[in-house]
């Protein structure tokens, strides 16, 4: 009664086969050869076209990790799938604790005000998460997460330019479950997962799942004592699904999440520029002196979804989603990191998005596909000081404060079909398209106060100015093709060539200074012409052509995929900010926002995945040993970079959060091991990951990376037949200090600040090495 459901399970136990560890630790040595067996590389079900597929199937780059394996490595956030997937970078955002900068292929966006778009879709059981704030997801209860690499805007639409990642969580088992964990570690961690799912009736089916993680913090603040980069998360979810006929299924879903984590504030990599002061730069990476504390960090994310699909018969199945989300999020952003107010940002988000997707799959001896149309009416808003002091003429009145706030409103539509034909049993075509109609309308008011922080943010500061009043509203119109061509010469081999397009939406600059704008034709006067040419910038769009090759060898002991790709990038969106020096006094005492379609841009590149079974039966009957490994490599040049001066500084310019290299390592052993006269299974596993050198920005700065290795260590052990097993997982055993964002208002020739006093260069750092004890219950 529930086939389409357990479709959704067999789909998680297909993909976990890419472990080789975690699916087998609660198995029963008595049929050796029969669990051997079940254990190599078994085919890998993934829905990266919108149908289950096998994944050798896929004409596209696509890793799938199925939950046994996340959780065997330790994944306990969505940014840490990075580590293994080639040619991919998930961090979280500077400034914050769970706002996700995503880049793949050199593609993607790391600045989250409201007005920038992303250029990696998150998807979330197929609902697309509008906004970057909170979509640093904590992995648990969860069936799968696929990456998806390369312009996915046929079936996923606008702001895929770069690819898609799908978080999956589990289905409803037809029987009861209950599956905890509870986890204790090294600086304070204290964690605990839970999940479990009841069927009410033959056709009714309950479950949820809840998650509280905690952990002190790897550093201190010296001036207010908070811990630094703690962790303060509790997570929720519930879901139904009914089988209301044979044929009609229902699900409905919901999820809640609250991050009362404390401000994460950076660490000073100069000393304070600023007499009397002269603060030196701190030994720990994670302490800080920022003062910073007029609002508490606080994120609050919820949504829900109802899913009805219906199975007309063997052919064609109709299938609608329906997902409402909001989450709202203040931060205290102290820029300088000094007790000082000086570029002190505190911060207002909001956002909430209502989507509709309608699908008509088919499914038939040679053809398979579906048609859709798609609805999103999502608004975001953003309110922020920034105050910076004292400066120039001023010098006996309270310090400065460029106030923004930012209101857009995004209502989009789509109509799409894409479609494969097998033209014989060796050879298959694919065509697909997708247009698109995005209306972007914007508000930014910005307003210069003094005497300190605004009534926003509990402060009594007066606005002297209004620098920016700007309502302005543009449509943006996109197809996006799709064309492949597969070959299998031989079972379980597939060759393919696929040429794809993507677009990244355009909107209005957030930080857009109205007054700054240039008198184009010299008239003395900033026409609304002239202002909203300023403000405004379009799309961007990226056409990408992959080659590639897919292999099943050796009787299921090697698993691998090799591709190439060349993307012809244009029109790419170049967010930026600017010190502006409003009283000609030549200090700068404001920014704005400068956003450009800075020119072109030519991506290439080689990704490489295998999984491969090492050995068999190497000490015992029944031990096992693997591995799985992950190589990219992307040469990305800009061809033309125009700058605020209308200057062509391409051979100036880098591409940000793109290493040249990443790759992986993973090796797992599972062998039986007795403890205590206990017979049990004893899972080893092994993570080497690899990033090249990096830069934050398109100009090389202190903050960029060098290259980086991480080494993460876990052993698993269940005694057979017993419900409860046992880990230990170190991370980063190295511990190496590796920078994933930062802030930079240093001028790189005079050393002098570009904007406040103090000076500003600051970064943001990943974890150090942490243990991790782990107790779990499978029922």
């Amino acid at each position: 009664m529930a086939a389409h459901f357990n479709k959704l399970l067999f789909a998680a136990m297909a993909a976990s086969a890419l472990t080789p560890l975690s699916a087998y630790a609660q198995e029963d040595t008595a049929a050796a050869p029969e669990a051997t067996e079940e254990r190599r590389f078994n085919a890998v079900v993934v829905t990266a076209q919108r149908r289950e597929q096998n994944l050798l199937d896929v004409p596209l780059s696509v890793s799938a990790f199925g939950g046994d394996l996340l959780a065997d490595l330790g994944v306990q956030t969505l940014d840490e799938v990075a580590k293994i997937s080639p040619n991919v970078t998930l961090e979280v955002s500077r400034g914050t604790n769970n706002t996700l900068s995503a880049f793949i292929r050199g593609v993607g966006q790391q600045d989250p005000v409201a007005g920038f778009e992303s250029g990696v879709g998150i998807y979330l059981d197929d609902v697309y998460l509008n906004r970057p704030q909170g979509a640093v997801l904590e992995v648990y209860d969860v069936e799968r997460i696929e990456v998806l690499r390369g312009p996915q805007g046929t079936l996923y639409g606008r702001n895929t330019i770069g690819g898609a990642v799908k978080y999956v969580t589990k289905g409803l088992s037809d029987e009861p479950t209950i599956k905890a964990r509870g986890a204790y570690g090294t600086y304070g961690q204290a964690d605990i997962v839970a999940s479990g799912s009841l069927p009410l009736s033959d056709t009714v089916r309950v479950g949820g799942g809840l998650a509280f993680f905690t952990r002190d913090g790897f550093g201190e603040n010296l001036i207010t004592g908070e811990d630094n980069y703690n962790k303060d998360v509790a997570a929720y979810r519930l879901s139904a699904e009914w089988d209301v006929t044979p044929d009609f299924q229902l699900r409905l879903a919901g999820d809640y999440m609250n991050d009362e984590s404390n401000a994460r504030q950076g660490h000073r990599l100069i000393p304070d520029l600023r007499a009397p002061f002269t603060y030196p730069v701190l030994d720990d990476e994670y302490d800080n002196r920022a003062g910073l504390d007029v609002v508490a960090q606080e994120v609050e994310v919820k949504g829900g979804s109802l899913v009805a699909e219906y199975t007309l018969n063997d052919n064609f199945t109709i299938k609608n989603i329906l997902a409402y989300r909001e989450d709202t999020g203040t931060t205290p952003i102290d820029f300088d990191a000094l007790p000082e107010a000086d570029v002190d940002v505190p911060a207002i988000y909001t956002n909430d998005q209502l989507s509709n997707e309608f699908q008509i799959a088919y499914s038939g001896d040679r053809l398979n596909g579906m048609v859709g149309a798609y609805y999103l009416d999502a608004n975001s808003g953003t309110v922020f000081d920034v105050l910076l002091g004292t400066t120039g003429a001023l010098i006996n009145l309270p310090g400065l404060n460029a106030q923004t706030f930012g209101d857009v409103s995004t209502k989009t539509w789509s109509v799409f079909g894409d479609f494969t034909y097998d033209l014989t049993d060796q050879f298959a075509v694919s065509l697909g398209g997708r247009y698109t109609e995005d209306e972007r309308s914007s508000i930014v008011l910005r307003r210069t106060y003094i005497g300190g922080f605004s009534p926003f943010f509990g402060g009594t500061a007066t606005a002297i100015a209004t620098t920016s009043n700007f309502d302005g509203s543009a449509t943006f119109d996109d197809f996006s093709p799709r064309v492949s061509l597969s070959y299998k010469p031989v079972e379980d081999h597939t060759l393919y060539a696929t040429y794809s397009q993507g677009f990244k939406g355009g909107s209005f600059d957030p930080r857009g200074q109205t007054t700054a704008a240039p008198d184009l034709d010299r008239d003395g006067i900033r026409s609304p012409e002239e202002i909203f040419e300023f403000m405004q910038f379009d799309p961007e769009e990226v056409d990408s052509y992959e080659i590639g090759w897919k292999s099943n060898m050796f009787d299921n002991r090697v698993q691998s995929s090799l591709a190439g790709f060349y993307m012809d990038y244009k029109d790419i969106q170049v967010p930026g900010s600017v010190g502006v020096d409003t009283n000609n006094d030549g200090v700068n005492d404001t920014f704005t926002g400068v956003t450009t379609n800075a020119g072109a841009a030519t991506l290439w590149g080689v990704e490489f995945e295998s999984t491969a079974v090492l050995g068999e039966a190497i000490f015992n009957d029944t031990d096992m040993f693997t591995t799985g490994i992950s190589i990219g490599y992307i040469d990305a040049q800009y061809d033309e970079f125009i700058d605020a001066f209308g200057n062509d500084v391409a051979d100036q310019r880098v591409f940000q959060n793109t290493p040249e290299w990443t790759g992986s390592l993973r090796l797992a052993y599972d062998t039986p091991f007795n403890i205590l006269l206990k017979e049990g299974h004893l899972s080893i596993n092994q993570l080497t990951s690899y990033r090249g050198d990096s830069s934050q920005f398109e100009v090389r700065s202190p903050l960029d990376q060098e290259a980086y290795t991480l080494f993460d260590l876990s052993l698993r052990w269940q005694e057979n037949g017993s419900p409860w097993g046992f880990s230990v997982s170190g991370k980063n055993l190295s511990d190496e200090r590796y920078k994933v964002a930062g802030y930079n208002f240093i001028n790189p020739v005079t050393g002098l600040p570009t904007l406040g006093l103090e000076g500003v260069l600051s970064a943001y750092y990943g974890d150090p090495r942490t243990f991790t004890f782990g107790i779990d219950y499978n029922f």
